[in-house]
């Protein structure tokens, strides 16, 4: 295991990823990403059988570990902003300004200890994995919500709820607005909180 974790080996994993991101111009999933991973060769993946928990739970935590430290290189050095989520990892242009990894992520922090990996259970693994469909099966409605709030990826939950709270207060009957609006700006934040809560930090 820890010779996947090696500075060269991650270094290597990282150039690939990024070459694979480059050429795609549609955002890939996590499942396309390993498959692309897994017909490349690399360490970690080769095997990588997708009916089996706690060796794909391995395939996919070293996938994020590199893609985190991807995404916080192409960051600090303004080339890019990476987008990753288990549907949607996606290369961004980088614009100044931005605040996308100035915000506390905890899934970051999780996915970058390397020591988080040797600390998985079969059980709590068994758990993760109810989350993680729950939270595919959210997709859609999160889609739909964003596009009520008048916003679209990527974007994170700090940003969703300063938009929300601007909306409230434009719509809201006692400022004039349409009670109808905002009960439907209050259930499109009713269904992101849902959603960003689905796949919380796993914890130890």
């Amino acid at each position: 295991m820890t010779e996947v974790f090696a500075p060269e080996a991650l270094a290597a994993l990282e150039t690939c990823l990024l070459q694979i991101l480059t050429q795609q111009r549609t955002p890939l999933g996590e499942y396309e990403l390993l498959k692309h991973l897994r017909e490349h060769g690399y360490a970690g993946f080769t095997d990588l059988q997708f009916n089996e928990p706690m060796a794909l739970f391995f395939s996919h935590f070293l996938l994020h570990h590199a893609l985190y430290r991807l995404q916080s290189k192409l960051w600090q050095q303004q080339k890019a902003y990476l987008e990753i989520s288990a549907l949607c990892i996606q290369l961004h242009p980088y614009q100044a300004g931005e605040q996308a990894l100035s915000m506390p992520d905890a899934l970051r922090t999780y996915y970058l200890d390397a020591a988080n990996l040797s600390k998985m259970t079969g059980e709590r693994l068994d758990q993760l994995l109810g989350q993680f469909w729950q939270k595919f099966h959210a997709t859609d409605d999160k889609q739909q919500a964003l596009a009520v709030l008048e916003l679209s990826e990527p974007v994170d939950y700090a940003a969703i709820r300063q938009r929300y709270r601007q909306l409230a207060m434009q719509h809201h009957p006692d400022r004039g607005g349409d009670t109808a609006k905002l009960q439907s700006i209050n259930k499109a934040m009713a269904v992101l909180t849902r959603y960003y809560r689905a796949f919380d930090t796993p914890s130890e």
